[in-house]
Parts: structure tokens; sequence; C-alpha cells
């Protein structure tokens, strides 16, 4: 077997935190990433959108520019976190429960960036509540098509027991991200990396493409209907060789220029003070899921495909399933029309007044696998 090539820390610049970098404490996250802050790399949606479908430019060379929700739509942000606190709590404890139960209590918490993030944050505080376990927590990054950080597991496994690693996301669409995780973590082992567990952690699985999450419900998890401001302000993350070279982490940007508008730690403060009101839920739910078979069965990926081939669209890349996908279509990518199981859903108010505001078709399905989907406008 050829060994890994395991990059001095010397070459990666030293590992981020907060106040520096992000509005999270330095407790509460590491950020295994390069500062881009000082770097133009935001692009209009539609020129993006355009150089992504004709391959001439990768999704992660680029960043979208963040979209800023009026005061309408802030509100339904405050109502959305207000009403779905405890159900999130809950979903945090059970996934919590979940993994100490099966995987043990001294546990390394390494976040999806950046939807992952405030998750990983949550499930750690849960730990640190009822359990006393202070458990490591870092932000790494994914992308599609180009794998996992490597640099970052590096720095990870020189550090913590590779069997303690644990991968937290914030919810499941149709799995490509789990995929790219199974497919990602076999790579690292093949060259020579520890092996490391791909049992991708989440609040919500309604994709059904993993076996330890919160809940099966396409529910509104608070946390996708905004952009940086709701994820410690921090971009994307960005994989571009013209600023990431060789033995560096990917990178991202701090927006410190929203600090007027962020809601990052609001939402943690709002969803740990439900912790003591949901944990006999959570408790019990968690036992509850230990004695079921939870093995994936990949029918969120079916459905999309059967979507795809209904409406005529070349590419499952360009149907995003479920409430948090569907908002990211709607605030970062070109979206063509938008498909709802209940057209007055509360799980999805948000993403009816996304679509009002730009001019997007909103489609009622019923039987609709997921409560909703986002479809991109393929460009000619």
């Amino acid at each position: 077997m050829t060994t890994v090539d395991r990059a001095p820390d010397a070459l990666a610049a030293p590992p981020l935190t907060g106040p520096g970098f992000g509005s999270y404490t330095a407790d509460d996250v590491t950020w295994l990433l390069k500062d881009l802050s000082d770097i133009d790399l935001e692009a209009d949606l539609a020129e993006r959108e355009k150089a992504i479908q004709a391959g001439v430019a990768h999704y992660a060379e680029s960043l979208p520019v963040e979209y800023q929700p009026d005061a309408a739509y802030q509100q339904l942000f405050d109502q959305a976190l207000a009403e779905s606190a405890r159900r999130l709590a809950e979903a945090v404890g059970t996934v919590t429960e979940l993994l100490i139960a099966e995987r043990g209590p001294d546990l390394t918490l390494v976040s999806l960036a950046r939807a992952g993030t405030p998750v990983g944050i949550l499930i750690r505080r849960w730990a640190q509540r009822f359990h006393r376990r202070g458990w490591p927590h870092y932000a790494v990054s994914i992308v599609r098509g180009r794998g996992i950080d490597t640099v970052a597991l590096d720095h990870i496994t020189d550090r913590h027991d590779p069997g303690s690693v644990v991968f937290v996301d914030g919810w499941t669409g149709k799995g490509a991200i789990t995929r790219e995780l199974t497919a990602a973590l076999d790579a690292y082992a093949a060259a020579g990396g520890p092996r490391l567990s791909d049992d991708l952690a989440v609040l919500a699985d309604p994709g059904h493409c993993v076996r330890t999450y919160g809940t099966r419900d396409d529910f509104l998890i608070a946390s996708a209907c905004l952009n940086s401001t709701v994820s410690g302000l921090v971009s994307r993350t960005v994989l571009n060789d013209r600023h990431i070279r060789t033995g560096e982490f990917h990178g991202a940007k701090f927006y410190r220029e929203l600090a007027s508008q962020d809601v990052s730690n609001r939402l943690l403060d709002t969803v740990t003070a439900e912790f003591d009101a949901a944990y006999d839920a959570a408790l019990a739910a968690a036992r509850r899921l230990a004695t079921v078979d939870r093995a994936p069965s990949w029918s969120g990926w079916a459905s999309v495909d059967k979507v795809r081939a209904e409406y005529g669209i070349s590419s499952v890349n360009f149907v995003k399933p479920g409430v948090g996908e569907t908002t990211r279509v709607l605030l970062r990518r070109v979206p063509w029309k938008v498909l709802v199981r209940d057209a007055d859903a509360p799980e999805h108010a948000h993403i009816r007044m996304l679509a009002a505001a730009r001019g997007v078709p909103v489609e009622v399905v019923p039987g609709l696998a997921y409560s909703c989907m986002g479809l991109i406008k393929e460009q000619s």
C-alpha cells in the first residue's frame, strides 16, 4: 500500500477560530479552512450558473453573492426559529444520544462546512449539558466532485483517535454529499490514511441515505433559511487552485461586514434553551431508533430521478429535494420552478416567499416524496 502524502502542518495556515474568523466562539468550533476574506470571489448568479453548467467552472471555485433578506423575510425566519426550536432540540438530542450509545462517550466531531457547523455545535452542547463531555469540534470542507479536504483530515487524525471521528451535517437531500463522503474516505484510506467511519450524522434524513439521524421527516431546520448570517458569518467553502496551494486547507471567507445582521448565535442559544424540555422525548426517540433497522434505502434518490425524467431534466444535479436544498436553490442558484407537496405547508412558507420575490413559479405535486423540491434552470 502506498502511504498518504501527509503535508506538514507548516504548509497549512493555522486553524481558524472566532472572533478572528467567524462569529462562533473558539470553544464552539475550530475551522480547518484558509482565510480568503480579502479576495473577491463573488460572481453574478446568472453568469456563475452559466459557467458551471457549461463545464468551464466548478461551483466551488467561486461564491454566489450573499442574499440579504428584507424585513418580511427576516421576520419569517424569526417565526420559523421560534416555532421549530423545540423540534430542533429533540433532533439534536436524538442524534447525540444515538452517537453515545453506538460510538461511545469520547468522540471528535467533524462538521461539513458550512451547513453542518451549527449542528455540530449543538451536538457538542448537548454532550456537555447532559454527559459532561467537551468534545473537540472541527469544521472541514467537502466539495461535490472534488472530495473532502485531506489536509484537514491529516490535521485531525494526527491529534485524535481516528475511531472517534464522527462526520456531521445538517440534513440530507438526495444523498450526493453522503456518497461523496464515502468515496472520499475510501480514497483517503486507500492512499494510506486511517480508515474513518462514513456514518454521517444529520438532524434530518428525508432522503433515507444515512443511518444516524434525528428524524426522517422533511422539516424546516431554521439554519437553512439564511446563508452566512446563520452560519457564523462564514461563506460556503472554496476550492480554487489560484488561491489554494497543495498542502493548504480549502478556503472560505469571513463576512465581517454582515455582523449587524448576524443571527448565528441567537439560533444556537434559542435551540439550546429548549434542551431540558426536549430531553425526555429525545432520549425516548434515541432508544426507539436503536431497536429498528435504520439501513439507508436511498428512496430519496429514486424519487429525484423520477422527477428528473418527468420534467425532462438532463441531470439529477439540477433537482434539489427537501426544504434545506430547495432553500439553497433560491438563495444561490438560478431556479426554474419549485415543486411542493402541499400548497400551504408551514415548513416551506419561507420558500414560497423567496420564490415570489424571484418570480419563480410554485407547482403543487400531490404525493411528492419530499415536502418540496427546487429545480435549477438549465442554461442553453
